[in-house]
């Protein structure tokens, strides 16, 4: 069932084409027919009329929670929602009786059995053998692309998302992938934030010591050129202080065996190589239809005890939202100060505090998709390692547990004698949680001082999600918070036009422009194994039209590090020589004199390097990506002597 909204029937319109059973979509009051196929006032009204498996939310972030809860409620089995920039406390808000694919991913796309919910660009895709499930929409375009190129194809590609909450995760797809006798390898993408690889090394390892004969499983993880603090543009696209950085996780999926690769496109011949020499397996005694339905239908979140150049489909997504970038909102100290004094919370200066040292926090548990209560000793200047964070998770919907109050005294090591410290240590839990679920924060951390009469606050660090602002128009006052001028005037910029762009520190003189985080993440860090050195991170938000890229380049331009710059774009959405064209109109309107290597892939590829190479301009065409990186990285420091 397609939920509808009318920017969508060119994306149903291409599904139905390509054998999706589609049977009818929603209209929020109305009924009647489109493209042939019923449309009804409601999805409760849909779901008993038209009795489907799936469906697939096509509306605007600031009604995606609501249309989540709506399917939910209606029991429709699996849920996929594309948009991005959905307000976090939105998805907090959904309950766990539907398999819920995404938020902020393409989909779920099934070649073999020539099946999409989502928006994933098809002439990309093939029937096949490799099962792909990814957190990146871009990255998972290059892999398909791979693995088309190497001849294995796919039997199902899973977009898991880029948001701090993701529905689906990586041991849900693994589990399906291992009992699917269509799926003979397994490709993992990856990328900083939350414990998703972690979560997913340990049941490989698990995996593999019961199976006489795994399936071979390479993988990916964007994000070892990461700045240090900074989302790098999917919103749970983060390190945060208690997780492991891209290469500590790759160091995990390496020691679980798992194949690595720095780039996408090593995926297909690796894979090939690996399944040639791979034994012979047995077939499951299930099929394949009937697994991937139990699989796919079966919820595993765990709670605590919650025509131009632009296609149609590109078109759409603007509409709802994806090309809207993310962005936390970062308050300053005192500024956080400010809000726990307004709840009659005492703050001290750090010179002044005395005890034992800790931080508190209240923070969101990606893994049970849950609020939580994070305690840990505070890092002491010079020391490398401290003491795992203890992580106290509550219901979102049922509030804060009174209850966890003791079990997080015990971890702060309060003396139970002394009545004042646990007072002091009540009112500042009860303070940080009316903050967090009043005001849609995303992590609000306190250091605090753990004395023999009370718990003092020497320290704040709050964060708030700017999808509230932005998206839903909620928390203005919260927002007004905001000192622009104390940011990067490029960064600034670069949001006004739907860019996340960040300057990053050191000698860089590479500047990069590409389409999609993951995709941008994986390029810093193959340029970087390659010896360059990047200068910026720049994501246009999936799109890259000629006042998208003249933009990119006005910004990339303002740094006089950049002596060339590296466009690595992947034409799914948007057609490669339109892509192309555009990057000609820029280039020659901004009269730019920085040598620009262009690397193209996806749809219409072949013309669009024609058009780049014949263009009589300083732009250099490539196909492959190393060849494009020494290039690059040649003009870079060329240019630099």
């Amino acid at each position: 069932m397609a939920k509808s909204f009318v920017r969508a029937t060119a994306n149903a319109k291409q599904s139905l084409e390509y054998g999706t059973y589609i049977v009818g979509g929603v209209t929020p009051g109305k009924d009647g027919e489109h493209l042939g196929l019923p449309v009804l006032p409601t999805v409760r009204a849909a779901t008993e009329t038209l009795k489907p498996d799936a469906t697939a939310v096509f509306v605007a972030a600031q009604h995606a929670g609501k249309a989540i809860e709506e399917a939910i409620e209606a029991e429709v089995p699996l849920i996929v929602a594309v948009a991005e920039h959905i307000p976090i406390h939105d998805v907090l808000r959904t309950q766990s009786r539907s398999r819920l694919v995404g938020p902020n991913c393409p989909g779920i796309i099934s070649p073999i059995g020539n099946c999409r919910i989502g928006f994933q660009p098809l002439p990309t895709f093939s029937a096949g053998a490799i099962g792909i499930v990814a957190k990146s929409g871009t990255l998972s375009y290059e892999t398909v692309a791979s693995t088309t190129r190497a001849g294995l194809g796919q039997s199902l590609v899973i977009g898991m998302g880029g948001d701090v909450l993701a529905g689906t995760n990586f041991v849900d797809a693994l589990q399906l992938f291992e009992h699917d006798d269509a799926t003979e390898g397994i490709i993992i993408v990856g990328e900083i934030g939350g414990t998703a690889e972690e979560e997913a090394a340990q049941w490989i390892k698990a995996y593999t010591r019961r199976t006489n004969i795994p399936k071979p499983i390479m993988a990916l993880v964007g994000g070892t050129q990461a700045a240090p603090g900074r989302v790098m543009g999917h919103a749970g696209a983060f390190v945060a202080a208690d997780e492991a950085d891209a290469l500590a996780k790759i160091r995990a999926f390496e020691d679980a065996g798992v194949v690595m690769v720095n780039h996408p496109a090593k995926f297909g011949n690796g894979m090939k190589s690996l399944l040639e020499r791979a034994a012979p397996r047995q077939k499951s005694t299930s099929t394949t239809g009937s697994i991937q339905r139990r699989s796919l239908h079966t919820i595993h979140i765990r709670r605590p005890s919650v025509k131009s150049g632009i296609s149609n489909e590109a078109q759409h997504l603007r509409m709802i939202g994806l090309n809207t970038q993310q962005r936390a909102l970062h308050l300053k100290q005192s500024q956080a100060f400010d809000m726990l004094r307004d709840r009659g919370i005492a703050v001290t200066e750090p010179s002044s505090s005395s005890g034992k040292e800790y931080n508190l926090s209240v923070a969101i548990d990606r893994s049970n998709r849950s609020p939580c209560i994070v305690v840990s000793p505070a890092l002491i200047a010079g020391q490398e390692t401290h003491h795992p964070r203890k992580k106290f998770p509550f219901d979102y919907q049922a509030g804060f547990d009174g209850s966890l109050v003791h079990s997080i005294a015990e971890e702060l090591r309060l003396d139970h004698s002394l009545p004042a410290s646990q007072d002091s240590l009540v009112e500042l839990l009860w303070g940080l949680v009316s903050i967090f679920m009043e005001r849609e924060a995303s992590m609000l951390e306190t250091s605090i001082s753990v004395g023999n009469r009370d718990v003092q606050v020497h320290g704040a660090r709050f964060v708030f999600d700017d999808a509230a602002y932005k998206s839903a128009k909620r928390q203005e006052d919260v927002h007004k918070l905001r000192r622009v001028q104390d940011e990067i005037s490029e960064e600034v910029e670069a949001e006004k036009d739907g860019i996340v762009y960040i300057k990053l520190a050191g000698e860089g003189n590479i500047g990069t422009l590409v389409n999609g985080a993951g995709l941008a993440m994986n390029t810093n860090d193959a340029l970087a194994a390659h010896g360059g050195k990047n200068a910026n991170f720049l994501d246009t938000g999936g799109k890259a039209t000629s006042e998208t890229v003249k933009s990119s380049f006005r910004i990339i331009l303002k740094d006089s590090r950049v002596k060339a710059i590296f466009v690595n774009i992947f034409g799914g959405l948007t057609l490669c020589d339109m892509i192309a064209e555009g990057i000609i109109l820029a280039f020659k309107d901004l009269r730019m004199k920085v040598p620009v290597v262009v690397r193209l892939r996806g749809t219409n590829e072949e013309i669009g390097q024609k058009m780049i190479a014949r263009s009589g301009l300083p732009l250099h065409a490539f196909d492959d990506f190393e060849e494009a990186a020494d290039k690059v990285i040649a003009l870079a420091n060329g240019a630099a002597d």
